[in-house]
């Protein structure tokens, strides 16, 4: 496995420079939707074992140069025994980035639910997943970290209908749309939510961690929409001391200890087609503190396309979409407890004529279209 690991390594342009580390007594979290995700299940596995991956070698390189010591990763397929996390986890380490502590529970992505929750009259298509997924498992969330992780709490067997003011769609009579029985059996999580501890030198910190659907592809009932507010709006509650029930049957609200909310979020507070009070009201929360991480590369790309039509503040961006219709959006998202100190925080996005800039495509296709965001953070 070893000489696979050198072999993807050895595929990369050249070794990244790394950015400066974090402030003295600092520490950096990363969240990164690295888009591992591969046609079927095991597939990933074979890539990462195979060690001829461009794009897995090119993931490795941007999350090394990063350097964080906590990693929230998304777009990751999913093995019950966690094999392709640790595969990534060994290339990782044989980058220099030694992340020893990893979690990666089930996710909702591709689960059957049995009952047809798109209204197509059919029940075992994706998008009648309990989250859309051709297969269990894809794009699922995973967590690496220098120190141990705690025991976490999973909320992704909660069904919407239980989320308090649980937005869920309607026909236009009123009826609940695409059928009760389908609304009695969706789940809130696209993937899940997790709130993760991490046993930092400084103390407990939580990590809140989530994937919600993006608010895309929808009718007029908007139920993709809907789900990713209430997705996102979950968080808001959970902040606010709201006793949540978790998949192992206790309702208790959240710990004491601070909190970095983190995740592909699929919602921009100002442009894009998502239910935009629920991301405003979350990066207002005041348990919570916003750092804008900005980047030179989605500065540059203020003119193109869509993105002349955005209100929001453009070097915030953090997803590369297609111009004509999307354009550039904030997406990815750390956003620290209001009482740690914000030390530094980016978007890893260089500019164009960055060196670095050829990091975000492989073999003439986009890595990624996400970008890795980073903060550092100071503990009490």
């Amino acid at each position: 496995m070893r000489a696979a690991w050198a072999l993807a390594l050895a595929l990369l342009a050249g070794p990244a420079a790394a950015m400066a580390p974090p402030a003295p007594g600092s520490l950096r979290i990363a969240q990164f939707d690295a888009a591992l995700s591969r046609a079927g299940a095991g597939v990933l596995l074979r890539d990462l074992l195979r060690g001829r991956d461009r794009q897995i070698a090119a993931v490795v390189e941007i999350i090394a140069a990063a350097r964080p010591d906590i990693l929230v990763l998304n777009g990751i397929d999913h093995d019950r025994d966690g094999r392709a996390l640790a595969a990534l986890a060994g290339l990782l380490a044989a980058a220099g980035l030694d992340l020893p502590h990893r979690f990666a529970g089930p996710v909702n992505a591709g689960e059957p639910s049995g009952v047809d929750l798109d209204g197509d009259g059919i029940a075992h298509g994706p998008d009648d997943a309990h989250g859309f997924g051709r297969f269990p498992g894809e794009r699922g969330m995973a967590v690496l970290s220098r120190w141990p992780l705690g025991p976490v709490r999973s909320f992704r067997l909660m069904r919407w209908a239980d989320l308090p003011g649980a937005d869920l769609p309607r026909r236009a009579d009123g009826s609940p749309f695409p059928s009760a029985r389908a609304q009695a059996v969706m789940r809130l999580s696209s993937r899940a939510h997790w709130d993760v501890p991490v046993a930092t030198p400084a103390g407990p910190l939580h990590l809140l961690v989530s994937h919600p659907t993006p608010p895309v592809f929808d009718d007029a009932h908007d139920l993709n929409g809907r789900r990713n507010a209430d997705e996102i709006r979950f968080w808001s509650l959970y902040l606010s001391g709201v006793a949540m029930t978790d998949d192992a049957g206790i309702a208790a609200p959240r710990a004491p200890s601070p909190v970095v909310v983190a995740g592909v979020l699929n919602a921009d507070p100002e442009d894009g087609e998502a239910r935009h009070a629920a991301i405003r009201a979350l990066l207002s929360h005041p348990a919570l503190q916003d750092p804008r991480p900005a980047s030179p590369g989605a500065a540059a790309a203020a003119g193109q396309g869509a993105n002349r039509r955005h209100r929001g503040d453009p070097a915030l961006d953090t997803a590369d979409l297609d111009d004509a219709r999307l354009g550039n959006l904030r997406l990815d998202y750390v956003l620290p407890d209001a009482r740690l100190r914000v030390t530094g925080a980016g978007v890893f996005w260089p500019a164009p004529d960055d060196p670095q800039a050829g990091l975000l495509t492989a073999g003439g296709r986009p890595v990624s279209a996400h970008r890795l965001v980073w903060v550092d953070v100071a503990l009490p």
